[in-house]
């Protein structure tokens, strides 16, 4: 009869790596990327090495292929089985996870190395802010300070832009945000056409409602939940809050121009703040509940590191 821990184990949905076994699985896969080029797909203060890109990302990059190339050979079958011809359609993978925990440059680094399998490929990045409500529909709602959470998406618009991007149509456009104006920028969209892989980025994209009949993620091929203990996302957020009083808030267009002058001490107060009453509601009310749906979790330590990886059976 099995133990107590051993039943535990088969009952677990996921593999478990630690950093060595995951960096094994890497099978000779080719670094297609200087550190010019990594330089230039780091965000603000994310710390992430080119030997980090070998360890974590290439065995990453080669199982995202495995399936790419799965997902293909599958729709090209189906289609003979049906006597039909096989549209193209992008394989859609969905990037979640808080906010400044460095998802964002996940999805840019998984964009150049999986853009450089092969002959090459045409790899689109999406991200969900695109979708959130301008800022006018926001105040007038009362959902400022709901920013990011759930109520505060064009759920309907991210779900048509999902349905068309899955049904093959050759021309679909998303909305396109500014981080500069904290808005949607009126009249201006992102145009995919028939990418081979579409990588969809944001905090809410697997999240799910009592309400809807379908979700985001009903429509991804592959997922991806990138994770961090709270206090480290905290302070990597007020980390970054610092970085751009000295950058984007000088900015007289900026929405935070107003921070610019704050001293260090009063700064840290503002960004714990907002923090506290917003981000990390957010995060335990919304996002940490829709961990478990993703298909690989990315566990980072406090120098962004990522030391453990676990990946759906």
């Amino acid at each position: 009869m099995p133990s107590v821990i051993e039943r535990d184990m088969l009952m677990n949905p996921y593999m478990e790596f630690d950093r060595a076994a995951w960096s094994a699985l890497r099978d000779h896969t080719p670094l297609p990327l200087t550190e010019d080029e990594l330089g230039e797909l780091k965000g603000l203060n994310d710390q992430v090495s080119l030997e980090e890109v070998e360890a974590i990302y290439l065995p990453l990059t080669h199982l995202l292929n495995l399936h790419i190339e799965a997902a293909e050979r599958l729709r090209q079958a189906s289609a003979a089985f049906l006597h039909m011809e096989a549209p193209k359609v992008p394989f859609v993978l969905g990037i979640a996870g808080s906010v400044a925990v460095g998802k964002s440059t996940t999805a840019r680094l998984l964009q150049r190395l999986l853009s450089r399998h092969g002959n090459g490929r045409k790899v689109d990045l999406v991200t969900t802010d695109g979708f959130l409500y301008p800022k006018r529909v926001l105040e007038e709602r009362g959902l400022m300070k709901r920013k990011g959470f759930p109520e505060s998406y064009a759920v309907k618009t991210l779900m048509d832009f999902m349905g068309q991007i899955k049904s093959g149509n050759p021309r679909v456009v998303a909305p396109i945000y500014s981080h500069l104006t904290y808005d949607i920028i009126p009249e201006q969209y992102q145009l995919v056409e028939q990418p081979d892989v579409l990588i969809v980025e944001g905090i809410n994209v697997l999240q799910v409602s009592k309400e809807a009949h379908s979700f985001v993620s009903d429509f991804f091929d592959f997922s991806i939940f990138v994770d961090a203990p709270e206090t480290f996302i905290e302070r990597w957020y007020v980390e970054r809050f610092l970085m751009l009083r000295h950058t984007a808030f000088k900015n007289k267009d900026s929405y935070f121009h107003r921070y610019a002058s704050l001293t260090d001490e009063e700064a840290v107060e503002t960004a714990a703040t907002i923090w506290k009453e917003i981000n990390a509601v957010n995060l335990y009310d919304n996002i940490l509940p829709t961990k478990r749906r993703a298909m690989l979790i990315l566990q980072k330590d406090a120098r962004h590191r990522i030391q453990q990886i676990q990946l759906r059976k």
